[in-house]
């Protein structure tokens, strides 16, 4: 006789419907459009991830690689859920694993914001700390090996996790957004790679649905996938960003660099000043992996502006700035790293006086100061 584990379903069943009906209690984010001068013709918009309940855009990744380990049998009842991650993905992740009562350990350097750490605590997870960036994958694997429990590997499962052809995921909702506005089918999106989950969903939507929007991936300094990008077939190696969340010494599995149309190298610097400027333009305080984002929107905005042609930018504020009242928004924490945003943002200032961007600079170019 056919032996059956019905426990193990319906506890994963009930854990799915958590997720789902989490995910039906809670609003869409914000599409705001950023202000430019009207003679440009361009709109750029910022899609507001800091709203989740977890506060940025790896909101989305979490409740993904959740669904996607109980739908595979990976999850089940009393797992215990490990993770690498630099903090947003864990600080997402111990909400997730609190909702279905799973005890949760993030690995993660000991360099991460004090504020995140706070956070993944707050939501009952547990916090393991190496040195070296390059460390987090064998320690990870290792708790969840000595455990018993389930590792995560956002690194590798961020691209497959998410749906690309649609679903709800952030491509189809940002397109949703725009459906009224006077430019409905933008000319770029600007996102980011800490795993390369997002540009892979973005990607790979685009072309799924024939649309004329390119993709533009911006990558801060030393990290491996721009190098990657530009040299098709290539394995490089980086350093540790100095720009939280986004930018890896290694190239992941989740990166998929052939969806992408274009990607901008954005000095480190230049990442926290472009973050400090949207907050004195809109008042949106966000945090520097925003300002990555921005740096590259402003060279595409002033593409479009230099060839006299009208359109629309979508680009995501991947979470608040609040985050780093004690990190980035501090002076005397940037100089001791060496960052000093003020050449950035008289370029910026510039910028936003002559609607040119400066014709020595690229995306990884010197700037004044």
């Amino acid at each position: 006789m056919a032996r059956f584990s019905s426990a193990d379903r319906s506890w994963a069943d009930d854990a799915v419907r958590r997720i789902e009906a989490d995910s039906n209690r809670s609003a869409d984010t914000h599409l705001f459009a950023v202000p430019l001068p009207e003679h440009w013709g361009v709109q750029v918009y910022l899609k507001d991830e800091s709203t989740h309940q977890t506060g940025s855009l790896k909101h989305r990744l979490a409740r993904s690689l959740f669904l996607f380990g109980l739908v595979n049998g990976w999850i089940t009842e009393g797992s215990i859920i490990v993770e690498a991650s630099s903090g947003s993905t864990a600080v997402s992740e111990a909400y997730f694993a609190q909702l279905l009562g799973l005890e949760f350990v993030a690995v993660m350097t000991a360099t991460t914001s004090p504020e995140k750490i706070t956070l993944i605590e707050q939501y009952g997870g547990t916090c393991r700390f190496v040195e070296h960036a390059s460390d987090v994958y064998a320690e990870a694997e290792a708790v969840a090996r000595r455990t018993g429990g389930h590792y995560m590997d956002q690194f590798t499962f961020a691209e497959r996790a998410t749906d690309w052809r649609g679903n709800n995921n952030i491509a189809e909702s940002i397109f949703g957004q725009l459906s009224l506005e006077p430019h409905p089918l933008p000319a770029w999106i600007v996102v980011g790679a800490g795993t390369g989950g997002t540009s892979a969903t973005i990607g790979r939507y685009l072309r799924y649905h024939r649309h004329p929007t390119r993709l533009a991936v911006v990558d801060p300094e030393n990290s491996a996938f721009y190098p990657a990008w530009a040299n098709p077939g290539s394995r490089p190696s980086g350093r540790p960003s100095r720009i939280e969340g986004i930018g890896r010494p290694r190239l992941e599995p989740s990166f998929v660099p052939s969806v992408i149309d274009t990607m901008i190298q954005v000095p480190d610097a230049a990442s926290v000043a472009a973050a400090r400027h949207l907050r004195t333009l809109t008042g949106l305080h966000a945090g520097p992996s925003t300002g990555t984002n921005l740096w590259g929107v402003w060279q595409l905005v002033a593409d479009l502006v230099s060839e006299g042609r009208t359109g629309s930018i979508v680009s995501l504020m991947c979470d608040s700035g609040d985050r780093y009242a004690a990190t980035y928004d501090d002076d005397a924490w940037l100089a001791n790293r060496g960052l000093d945003p003020t050449g950035a943002l008289a370029v910026l200032e510039d910028f936003f006086a002559t609607g040119s961007w400066p014709p020595t600079l690229d995306g990884a170019g010197a700037y004044p100061g």
